[in-house]
């Protein structure tokens, strides 16, 4: 018998922007220790997301190291900019943003950040940062017990995908009409966590679930929206997956693919660690 096991872990540090696959990564109550802390709006505060800026699926961030940066910095780069480290603000004036309506308060990481998203997007843009995620709750409370928090991921702290179930999407769209958008890889998905060894779309039945030390409450299915044919290397649109999910994980009024989890209790994760379904 096969045992499933963690096999990949991403970090996303600004939302829609690339991130780094550490080896491990802690779990706090908001997510992964990194994931999504920063975010860049527009001139009046709403989130950029690459469902309006394909383009920021080409920028990179990762956590910045040395020279004495701040705890929580980071380094961006992107193929024609100069790479620059920005440090995280310090707790201060707090101003409102919102992502997809949904209020948060951050705080303005600065006007050479800012001036570094602007001009690779080339629209006005700015960086924010949220310096306390313990105080931005679930959006969808329904699917979120009273005290539980998110960082500024969509809606809850981690996103897991099974490779089984990117197999067998990937199978669909190579039986479909759009063949030569296929096969996808995993991340075009951007999950948090990868499992290997699971069946195809067995994800559909988890309640609670062990990854290592850590357990987590399956919170929902995720429902994928345009960002998912987005290529990541090249910032192209397609049709896949949506047109295929359309077909075939159609549930509710969403399309489905991966799940959201909410940690149960902190620890750390590593790749190559087990996981087992306790619910």
């Amino acid at each position: 018998m096969t045992t499933a096991r963690l096999s990949a872990l991403h970090i996303y540090p600004v939302k829609s922007v690339q991130g780094p696959a550490p080896g491990e990564a802690a779990v706090e109550p908001w997510g992964l220790a990194g994931d999504r802390r920063w975010l860049v709006v527009d001139k009046d505060g709403r989130a950029i997301t690459q469902r309006e800026q394909p383009r920021l699926a080409l920028a990179r961030a990762r956590p910045a190291t040395g020279g004495g940066a701040a705890h929580g910095g980071i380094t961006l780069d992107a193929e024609g900019m100069e790479e620059l480290t920005v440090a995280a603000p310090a707790a201060g004036d707090a101003e409102p943003a919102r992502i997809f309506g949904d209020p948060v308060d951050v705080v303005a990481a600065g006007a050479e950040a800012g001036a570094w998203f602007s001009a690779f997007l080339g629209v006005r843009a700015r960086l924010a940062y949220l310096d306390d995620p313990a105080r931005r709750r679930p959006i969808e409370p329904e699917y979120s017990l009273p005290g539980e928090t998110v960082s500024l991921a969509d809606s809850h702290p981690l996103l897991l995908a099974a490779s089984a179930s990117l197999g067998a999407l990937n199978s669909l769209v190579a039986e479909g009409d759009r063949v030569q958008e296929g096969p996808l890889p995993m991340d075009r998905f951007r999950p948090n966590a990868v499992i290997d060894g699971t069946g195809a779309w067995a994800e559909d039945g988890w309640r609670v679930v062990r990854i290592g030390e850590v357990v987590f409450r399956v919170a929902k299915p995720c429902a994928r929206c345009v960002i998912t044919t987005t290529d990541q290397a090249t910032a192209a649109r397609g049709r896949e997956p949506l047109r295929t999910l359309a077909r075939h994980r159609r549930i509710g009024d969403g399309l489905m693919f991966g799940v959201k989890l909410i940690p149960c209790s902190t620890g750390t994760l590593r790749v190559g660690d087990t996981f087992s379904v306790l619910e």
